[in-house]
């Protein structure tokens, strides 16, 4: 959704200087070695003194400074197992599997780092992020709310702690972050969308809305604003207004697979499978993960009496998010036209017991960066 959400956290470039790394004399960009040079040395090294940890630990340094991020984790593990204690190291250890995008790997390294260290600024930050990239956004918002309180002005880490309170649905927490981001940039896009998620969290769609207008009048062309504002339309039950939301996310992105499948839907509530049929099959094409989609599938092939491609669609449906009651609903008409009776019971009987379906916000369907330190 927010293309620039972490390039600001340029700040913590940092990261990359551990105090292990300075202590153990890491080679510096004004060195004249190489850092090839430098890594035959700590290879030879290593080789004649297979016990030394912080000659493990350098070489690790290196290669992350090769972005070799699999040869430091193997290197940063050696002088782990050698000596646990090594000041530095569980940091170093923990930026190297985050660099690698292993974000559950990188949680216990940097939860010793920071236990080691609780006044570590590096430590709170790369954990958080970490938490963020794992999924786990309540840990993520509980520890990067601690880093922006110590830094105020920083609005792009703001946004990622907005956003990761959405995703862990504390939206007071988001719409005060959006309000602390508005009072520094009023013109903001993303911090309206964030304003919006939140508002449509709490179940206050129209005024969500209104956020995504204002986002939308500031950047039109700004990624997600559109579809955003469409599937709001949409919970609504605005079609026309969403479909010219969705049209004009297709315009910026035409291979948005939100996008075509909420049209499709739109499509198939007006009754015009023909035209919902050949978007559904483009989008499961693309991704495996969008619910909406195979629930309509299976519908329409329900109705073309194509049983068992709507049954892998609407079992697929149910393995993405079971407590959703529709998918439950076009498994039990599909059984029933099967003339399996026990088994549309079944579903029939999950239906009711699924009876409040299970609010869907906005949130949930907008595009989650991926957290990145700069290189």
């Amino acid at each position: 959704m927010y293309k620039s959400l972490l390039l600001g956290l340029a700040l913590f470039s940092s990261l990359h200087a551990s105090p292990l790394a300075r202590a153990q004399g890491e080679p510096s960009p004004a060195s004249a070695e190489t850092l090839a040079q430098a890594e035959k040395h700590w290879q030879s090294v290593v080789q004649r003194e297979p016990a030394n940890a912080a000659a493990f630990a350098t070489l690790g340094v290196v290669f992350s400074q090769e972005k070799k991020y699999d040869e430091a984790i193997r290197a940063y593990q050696k002088a782990l197992a050698l000596d646990p204690k090594l000041p530095g190291l569980q940091l170093n250890l923990g930026l190297a599997h985050f660099k690698r995008g292993n974000f559950l790997a990188a949680i216990s390294p940097l939860n010793a780092a920071l236990s080691a260290d609780p006044q570590s600024v590096q430590a709170r930050t790369l954990l958080g992020l970490s938490y963020y990239g794992a999924k786990n956004f309540a840990d993520a918002s509980k520890h990067l709310a601690e880093v922006a309180n110590l830094d105020p002005g920083n609005l792009e880490l703001r946004r990622v702690l907005a956003q990761s309170c959405l995703w862990a649905k504390k939206y007071d927490c988001a719409l005060e972050q959006f309000r602390q981001i508005q009072t520094q940039d009023p013109n903001s896009a993303a911090a309206h969308m964030l304003s919006g998620e939140a508002l449509d969290g709490l179940a206050r769609t129209p005024e969500a809305v209104t956020e995504f207008e204002a986002a939308l009048k500031i950047a039109p062309r700004e990624p997600e604003v559109n579809f955003g504002l469409g599937y709001l339309y949409w919970k609504l039950s605005q079609f026309d207004e969403a479909a010219k939301y969705f049209n004009a996310e297709l315009a910026i992105d035409p291979t948005h697979p939100q996008a075509l499948a909420y049209l499709a839907d739109i499509a198939f509530k007006n009754n015009e499978p023909d035209k919902a049929l050949p978007l559904l099959q483009k989008v499961v094409k693309q991704r495996h993960d969008i619910r909406i989609a195979y629930v309509d599938l299976g519908a329409i092939l329900t109705q073309q009496k194509r049983y068992a491609e709507a049954l892998a669609a609407l079992r697929q449906a149910i393995k993405l998010d079971p407590s959703q009651p529709d998918a439950h609903f076009r498994l039990g008409k599909l059984h029933q036209s099967m003339g399996d009776m026990t088994a549309a019971g079944q579903e029939f009987s999950k239906v009711r017991e699924l009876h409040e379906k299970q609010n869907e916000d906005v949130a949930s369907k907008m595009v989650r960066p991926t957290p990145t330190v700069p290189q």
